[in-house]
Parts: structure tokens; sequence; C-alpha cells
């Protein structure tokens, strides 16, 4: 009971938990022996033994039979660490920008309401489509699901994990890149008009797949102010460049020239901008025709899915997609309020 409750006090170590403790007289209170760090490693090592029959015991509880929902929302995340003992520690895609630094990877797998059902760790190197498998696995085996929807991001549910699904007879709901999204409009599978603020649906009987359209103008907006501000930072850019070369002839424009297509590629504008030297002058071009056709996408997005329109429609279908991204905002919400809930049954004890 402590480990819990420490850890939502304070989110520290094992060893700081006993400190804490024996600051609060923990032990008296609850009618504890004393007790070190080690104890409390005990117990993860328990809870890490015992996981799928607890995640069971509560998915159980929370949907008796016949009651299991037909929709699961599945989101990854990592955690880097400060050390390099752990046994999943590897190099991978740092989401907190850390590096230099070894991470683990967590799937996370919620019901509709977007509460926790189950949680898996991976290797630091594992890919957000390769922990997929891993959760039909757990979904068809620990929870006996039948026919289930798999909610997923563009880069999670892809062509093989979309195969995946299919042989274990699940659905998914997931969104297709812009690369793929240009695919399909130079095919004539849907047009631009179709793009509105209000949910269009395109059915493609042929593959069997159903696609959700909308541009966000909000999204648009701020996608078109971004880039028009790195735009304008590059053209600023390359005039300090050239004011900076007017002031010494032994300064080389071809070095200016160099940085200012650095700058350019890390703001990833290598299609829009054209840099060149002319004399002792940088000079940055905009390709008018790629910027065009560069906006024509801003604030689109399209939902693919397979699942038939009678079991649920177009806008339900976004709603779904668009849960999961206020998943894990959901999860802490709920876990803030639980512990306003756990200091109000303590009574102010040692809080």
């Amino acid at each position: 009971m402590w480990q819990v409750l420490a850890r939502l006090i304070d989110q520290g170590s094992r060893f700081s938990a006993v400190r804490l403790a024996e600051k609060h007289s923990v032990p008296d209170l609850l009618g504890l022996g004393a007790f070190c760090e080690d104890d409390l490693y005990r117990n993860l090592a328990w809870l890490a033994d015992n996981q799928e029959k607890i995640e069971m015991r509560l998915f159980k509880k929370r949907y008796p039979k016949a009651t299991a929902p037909d929709l699961f929302l599945y989101d990854v995340t990592s955690s880097y660490l400060e050390g390099v003992q752990n046994a999943l520690a590897d190099w991978g895609y740092n989401r907190d920008g850390k590096s230099g630094k070894m991470q683990i990877v967590i799937g996370l797998l919620c019901d509709p309401d977007g509460d926790p059902i189950s949680v898996r760790i991976f290797k630091g190197n594992t890919s957000d489509t390769t922990t997929v498998a891993e959760q039909i696995r757990t979904l068809a085996q620990q929870f006996g699901a039948r026919r289930v929807t798999l909610v997923g991001d563009r880069g999670m549910i892809k062509g093989p994990q979309i195969e995946e699904l299919d042989e274990a007879k699940f659905n998914y709901i997931t969104a297709i890149s812009k690369t793929e999204i240009r695919t399909l409009l130079s095919k004539g599978t849907f047009q631009m008009n179709l793009f509105d603020e209000d949910v269009t649906e395109v059915e493609d009987e042929t593959e069997g797949v159903r696609y959700i359209l909308r541009r966000n103008p909000a999204r648009q907006s701020e996608v078109r102010e971004n880039r028009q501000a790195r735009i304008t930072k590059v053209v600023e850019f390359a005039q300090n460049r050239t004011d900076y070369l007017a002031e010494s002839e032994r300064r080389s424009p071809k070095v200016a020239l160099c940085k200012v297509k650095e700058k350019i590629t890390r703001y990833k504008l290598d299609k829009i901008l054209k840099p060149k030297q002319r004399s002792r002058k940088i000079q940055v071009k905009i390709d008018s025709a790629t910027l065009a056709e560069t906006e024509l996408l801003d604030g689109c997005y399209v939902i693919k899915t397979d699942l038939p329109k009678q079991k649920i429609d177009a806008r339900r279908t976004h709603d779904r997609w668009r849960e999961r991204f206020a998943l894990s905002r959901t999860v802490t919400l709920r876990s803030g309020r639980f512990l306003c809930a756990v200091r109000r049954a303590l009574g102010g004890m040692y809080l």
C-alpha cells in the first residue's frame, strides 16, 4: 500500500519512498514493520510475475461475460534511462529528445473510455509497428477477444500490420500519410474538393476499405504560419550572410552559401527554397509551384478503415481515431482524480 501511495505523492525512486516513509511514521500509521528498498523491489518483482493475472481480473471485473468492448485504443510511447543496466534498454527513436540516452518502449492498450487495460514494455529499439503483433496476441489470447477494432496512428498500422489484423479477424482504424493521399488523388480514388471542415466519405469497394476525409481549418492556418515563419527566417539569414560577406573580401561566399543550405535543410524547406550565389550575394528563390503543391494538403488528413458502414458511420469513425490523441491526457486526468480521492480518504494524515 505504501508503495502505491508513495508513487502518487512523490515521483521518486524506491529508496526515496523509504526515506519518505521515515519522515511521516508510515510503518506505525499503516501497521507495518520496518522495511527497506529491497522489500519494495520485491513488490515490483511480484507484480511483474503476476501482471497478466492482475490485468485479467480487472478486465473481467469491468466487463462481465458478453459485455467486452469491440473497440480498443492503442498507443506507443518511450521513456529514456539514465543508466545502461536495464535488460530492455536500447537505442531507438527518442520521443523525449534526449540524444545519447538509451530507452524502453511502452505500448498502452485502453478501452473505448480511455481506461488502461494492458501495458507492455519492449526493447528500446522496437519500432511502433512491431508492437502491434504483441497487442493482437494480448487481445486474442489473454482477453478472449473475438471481433476487435484496433485504433492506431499512421506510423503504427501499415500494410504488414493490416495483414496480421486481417488474419486475426480484427478490424482497424488508422490514417494514411500525405504521400499516400497524393497517390490516391492521382488515381482518382477521391478528389481535393471532398476535403472540407465536415467529414466526407469515399468507399473503395475493390479494396474493401473506406476513407474518411477532412480538412482542419485551424491546423491549416497553423501549418502555413509555421512554414512562412521558417521561410522568412531563411531569407533573413541569407541577407545576414550577404551583409557578412560585404564586410570583408577575405570571407568566402561558398562557406556562406553552405550555411544557408544547412539552414534550409534543418527547416525542411529543400523543395521550396533554392539558394544561389551571385558574386558576393546569397539569394534565396521561392519555388512558387512547389509551394502551392505543398500547401494543397495543409490541414488535410484521411482516415482509413475496413469497418463496414453498418457497424460505424463516418463521423463516429473519425471521432474514434481522434480519441487516441487524447488518450494520454485522459489517463493523466484520471490519475489526478484518483490522487485527490486518496488524499480525501486519508484525511491529510501525512500528505
